[in-house]
């Protein structure tokens, strides 16, 4: 009878024996099985030996650290030579080396015993070594992919980022390396898909195969859940569609067709439509579904009027004015955390911008009614890539009154505040009084005489009926602000330091 320790002699010894041991090393290459550490481990235990792997500088990459001398481990990792067995005070060690990608330089792969390494542990060793090699390959390969793609992801957002403040130039010059013609084009839609936090990488790569690699797919920096694709093709919108119409839980808006310079526009419109998605059957809705109140003005008018409310900028140099727009635009649709990540500024930079806008406008941005106003004439001026035919004559005499005294503009904001009315919590009221709070459940609760909790959900309650997102800011809360302007319900806002309907009288006199 053998005892234990002849029985694990047998396991390595005869053909039997190694087709054990090589079965067992097979399977460490299965897919759920590949992990230099196991193999490492699987080594120590059947070659009853203490097993180490490290690289030329002496860090562990695997097993138990043992004393080696240096020497011969450089000899070893430089390919002087390319394995080394010898006897050190009753240790019987074999070095391998064990090859690696060149920036990682070669692995030395050290089995110590206290018996004598026989032909097959040697075996057992030699092709340890080769499944370890193998390995380390794979991740490492794996690891290139992920730094890869990790990259390829930071330059999609760089791209982006360079397009919301309207270099199209820079943006272009960065896209040309790896995706050459995706920015020969003077205009493309921008999309929002949003999803659940989990699944947006998945997401983003669907987006990509969707969309044929001919988009600029970006997993948006301020909200998890979404994804951002910038589409020069028409066709991508009906193959984002077909996508969204597949997955639960998937819903996505699209802008109209802007030049790229206005891409920062043209995400806004996105997020906004995307709120409309959330209502939709289809789960999809773009920008030009709905009426804008913008589209029922006097084009000249408008144009006018958005040059006189833009005009305290136009003393900046191109770019400052480009980017102070840019970061406006942006920070009136979202709060300043998620316009800096999108921007890739810091916050207090997105703060420091727009307070530099509120005081060449010489206003208050805490008012919604001045946040409607700006962000309309913003709008406008990326929304007009040419001037109507007569503009230019009444810069600066339109007031926004003028424009919103249409009898088209008045019937759109009749209607819009009037779905309000079938509610018996006179949410109508509610809202107009949040609105002249700005957006301050407390302030509009001591008004109203009620608890602020009930206002969010007045509030919260109107927004299915508006078909529009209300608590988080934006360009649906901006619409709803404009229809109470437009129906008398709220003063007209305070733009240059003017008083409301003087545009040329001092706030204080």
């Amino acid at each position: 009878m053998a005892g234990r320790e002849d029985a694990r002699g047998q396991r390595t010894s005869g053909a039997g024996g190694q087709a054990e041991w090589a079965r067992e090393l097979l399977e460490h290459l299965r897919p759920a099985g590949r992990d230099p550490n196991r193999v490492v481990a699987w080594l120590a235990g059947t070659a009853h030996a203490t097993v180490s792997l490290q690289d030329g500088t002496g860090r562990l990459l695997a097993g138990t650290r043992v004393p080696l001398d240096e020497a011969l481990v450089a000899d070893v990792t430089s390919g002087r030579i390319a394995s080394a067995a010898l006897e050190d005070r009753g240790r019987h060690l074999r070095l391998v080396r064990v090859e690696r990608s060149r920036p990682a330089g070669a692995a030395v792969l050290a089995v110590v015993r206290r018996a004598p390494f026989d032909r097959d542990v040697f075996e057992i060793v030699t092709h340890a070594a080769q499944v370890v090699e193998l390995l380390l390959a794979g991740h490492e390969s794996t690891a290139a992919g992920l730094r890869l793609r990790r990259a390829t992801s930071d330059l999609r957002l760089a791209i982006l980022q360079l397009l919301m403040v309207e270099d199209t130039v820079s943006a272009r010059r960065v896209a040309a390396g790896l995706w050459p013609g995706l920015l020969d084009t003077d205009t493309a839609c921008v999309y929002v898909v949003e999803s659940s936090p989990g699944e947006r990488d998945r997401l983003a790569e669907e987006c990509v195969s969707a969309t044929g690699e001919r988009a600029l797919v970006v997993r948006c920096p301020a909200v998890d859940g979404h994804v951002i694709v910038l589409a020069p093709r028409d066709s991508a919108g009906q193959e984002l569609r077909a996508l969204v119409g597949r997955r639960p839980g998937v819903f996505l808006g699209g802008s109209a067709r802007q030049g790229l310079a206005r891409t920062a526009a043209a995400y806004g419109q996105a997020v906004s439509a995307l709120a409309v998605a959330r209502f939709h059957p289809d789960k999809a809705a773009l920008y030009s579904e709905r009426t804008r109140p913008e589209r029922l003005m006097d084009p000249v008018g408008l144009h006018d009027w958005t040059a006189g409310v833009l005009s305290p900028l136009d003393t900046l140099s191109h770019h400052t004015r480009a980017e102070l727009l840019a970061t406006t635009r942006l920070g009136l649709e979202f709060t300043a955390v998620n316009t800096a990540k999108v921007l890739g500024v810091s916050r207090n930079t997105v703060r420091a911008r727009m307070d530099r806008v509120e005081s060449l406008l010489r206003t208050d941005f805490a008012d919604l009614t001045v946040r409607a106003a700006v962000h309309l004439a913003l709008n406008c001026q990326v929304g007009l890539a040419e001037p109507p035919p007569g503009a230019g004559a009444r810069a600066g005499a339109v007031r926004l009154t003028d424009l919103l005294s249409g009898t088209a503009l008045r019937t759109w904001a009749a209607d819009l505040l009037g779905r309000l009315d079938a509610d018996g919590r006179d949410l109508r009221r509610t809202l107009r009084t949040w609105i002249a709070a700005g957006g301050n459940a407390e302030r509009a609760a001591q008004k109203l005489g009620m608890h602020a909790q009930t206002v969010r959900e007045h509030v919260r309650r109107a927004e299915p009926v508006l078909e529009r997102e209300l608590l988080a800011a934006g360009s649906d809360l901006y619409e709803v602000v404009l229809a109470h302007l437009a129906t008398g319900a709220l003063d007209e806002p305070r733009l240059h330091g003017t008083k409301p309907g003087h545009p040329d009288s001092p706030v204080h006199e």
